[in-house]
């Protein structure tokens, strides 16, 4: 057996100099009681207990056995490393934030003065008629919209929609599709016509649009021997 209390520099019934891994093991414990009375791991943000009952740092990803060996973990360089990061990003996510509610309020203004500034119209005044080819016998319809406080950089544009896209009339009949033409500050005008094809060759579907009397037309021609589709 080693006798401890004999040994140079030990005084009688000290047990002896200690090891210096003991003295590490003190000082750790030490340290440790000190963080736990100064230290409120209910507030750590990074602290997680798992269901196998040991400790995770959310922060470094390492697991640990006790809270003591979190302790001692957070006072480490990785630990710390990974807190100066995580400071860093934030600060910048919050300078970037700044900037941004700084340049919302600016966007906002010019939204509301753009929207302030652009008034609408209404309806355009429109006509419509009818009529037939004498040569090939089909059907046609002419549109003449007018926008008389039109700008002079703007032209009114046209498309067709099917009965299954708009939402007005329900439900939808197939026998029929839609001849939109929109151009802002003026409202959309849509005109309700059979479902049937359209003859796209040369001259027989024309577009115009009269920049002086500020008229648009639209004229098709439906093709001959077509009918609409039946329920």
């Amino acid at each position: 057996m080693t006798d401890r209390q004999n040994r140079v520099g030990s005084k009688f019934g000290g047990g002896g100099v200690s090891s210096q891994q003991q003295s590490e093991r003190e000082r750790k414990e030490r340290l440790r009681e000190l963080a736990l009375e100064t230290i409120d791991l209910a507030k750590d943000p990074y602290l997680m207990r798992n269901h196998l009952g040991t400790y995770e740092c959310k922060l470094c990803l390492t697991l640990h056995t006790n809270e003591a060996n979190y302790l001692s973990h957070t006072q480490g360089k990785k630990h710390q490393a990974g807190l100066a990061r995580r400071a860093a990003m934030e600060k910048k996510l919050a300078r970037q934030k700044g900037e941004t509610d700084v340049m919302m309020p600016l966007k906002s203004a010019l939204q509301s003065t753009r929207s302030a500034t652009k008034v609408k119209i209404g309806r355009p005044g429109y006509e419509v008629s009818k009529s037939r080819d004498p040569l090939t016998n089909e059907r046609s319809l002419t549109f003449e919209l007018h926008y008389p406080e039109l700008d002079e950089n703007r032209q009114p544009r046209h498309r067709f929609m099917s009965a299954y896209e708009q939402r007005v009339e329900t439900p939808p009949d197939r026998n029929y599709q839609y001849l939109l033409v929109a151009c802002d500050p003026y409202e959309t005008v849509a005109f309700k016509i059979p479902n049937e094809p359209i003859n796209r060759g040369e001259g027989r579907f024309v577009t115009n649009w009269d920049t002086t009397g500020k008229v648009f037309t639209l004229t098709l021609h439906f093709l001959e021997g077509h009918s609409s589709p039946k329920d």
